[in-house]
C-alpha cells in the first residue's frame, strides 16, 4: 500500500476535483491518496467524485481553512451489459 500526498491548497473549483481524479487514475487498488484543499467547495465535489468512481473516502479532516481527504483506491468493478439482438 502506497500513500500519495497531493497539496491542492489555493486551487479553486473545479481544479481540486479534476486533479484528484487524475491522481486516483494512477494508483493501484489498495493505495491511498491524501488530498489537502482550501477550496470550500471541495467538501462537496471530492466526496461526490469518490462516490461516483467507486473509490472509498476514508476520512475528512477540517480545520484552519483547509480540508484533508484520505481516499482508498478500490479495485475496478466490471459491469456486464446484457446481450441484445
Amino acid at each position: 500500500m502506497t500513500v500519495t500526498k497531493l497539496d491542492l491548497s489555493g486551487l479553486k473549483c473545479p481544479l481540486p476535483a479534476l486533479k484528484t481524479r487524475k491522481a486516483l487514475k494512477s494508483l493501484a487498488p489498495g493505495d491511498r491518496l491524501e488530498v489537502r484543499c482550501t477550496d470550500p467547495l471541495a467538501v462537496i465535489d471530492i466526496p461526490h467524485l469518490v462516490g461516483t468512481i467507486g473509490d472509498r473516502l476514508e476520512i475528512i479532516e477540517r480545520g484552519d481553512g483547509e480540508t484533508v481527504f484520505r481516499i482508498e483506491k478500490s479495485a475496478p468493478t466490471h459491469v456486464s451489459k446484457p446481450l441484445t439482438c
